[in-house]
């Protein structure tokens, strides 16, 4: 290889030099003795000195070429995007969004929803008709899924006594909310006024609430990030943090 061969020629030059300067040397010696006036032993000894530094220079092994560099590993991939971005993702079929995917569009980063039950869960609009019987709305079940998966959901609502708590839950397990761990019946609340619902959404420090109630709606527009007022009319000079629609369901939509 021609590598191999400079090599080999390098190392022969160094021993060549080296006999060279060896035979220099004894021949120096020699007229050291022969001569032995101090400036001819001077000369000869710093000429000696120079030649014995030289000859040891020499006589080191020439440094070996570096190998070249290995080529370089693939850098691993990023990590993987974590659900709310992978979920935002545009679908595969872009003229369709699932409902996953609606929500956490509209929900703009919002993770902990509370929601008023009656007239927004419930067919049932009034504390009074809860007394008696409490229906879900079909099309929200799908959906209050979805949401209770993507972030922390509280269902909250104001009752007249304790049969209107137990109709409220009895309809929302018999709906199936309760199966999948994201909404539990320790998420549900109760109170006795409007007040209190306004209390409970400001201790739990909502991101988002939607409530059919406009006095709660303005109360809580100081201090919530997004609210969602349900209602067929519309809310006049609402926060501009507040959305206006007639359902629930058609706000995600």
């Amino acid at each position: 290889m021609p590598g191999l061969a400079a090599d080999q020629d390098t190392v022969s030059l160094v021993r060549r030099v080296s006999r060279a300067l060896n035979r220099r040397l004894t021949d120096l010696v020699g007229l050291l003795f022969h001569h032995k006036s101090a400036g001819s032993l001077g000369a000869v000894a710093g000429f000696a000195i120079a030649v014995v530094f030289a000859w040891k220079f020499l006589r080191s092994s020439p440094a070996r070429p570096r190998r070249p560099p290995g080529p370089k590993r693939p850098l691993v991939g990023p990590a993987a995007p974590d659900s709310a971005a992978r979920d935002a993702a545009e679908p595969a079929n872009p003229g369709k969004l699932t409902t996953r995917q609606i929500v956490v569009k509209r929900l703009g980063g919002c993770r902990k929803v509370t929601c008023q039950l009656l007239g927004v869960v419930f067919e049932e609009i009034t504390p009074q008709e809860l007394q008696t019987h409490a229906t879900i709305r079909p099309s929200v079940v799908e959906l209050l899924l979805e949401i209770a998966k993507y972030c922390d959901l509280y269902l909250m609502e104001t009752v007249l006594d304790d049969k209107s708590e137990e109709n409220a839950l009895l309809a929302l397990e018999s709906a199936g909310l309760f199966k999948t761990g994201g909404l539990m019946k320790e998420k549900v609340l109760f109170c006795s006024s409007e007040v209190g619902r306004t209390s409970f959404v400001r201790q739990l420090e909502a991101d988002f609430h939607i409530d059919t109630s406009l006095d709660i709606i303005s109360q809580l527009s100081r201090f919530i990030r997004c609210q969602l007022f349900v209602s067929s009319i519309e809310g006049g000079q609402l926060a501009g943090n507040v959305f206006n629609s007639p359902s629930l369901e058609q706000f995600f939509s």
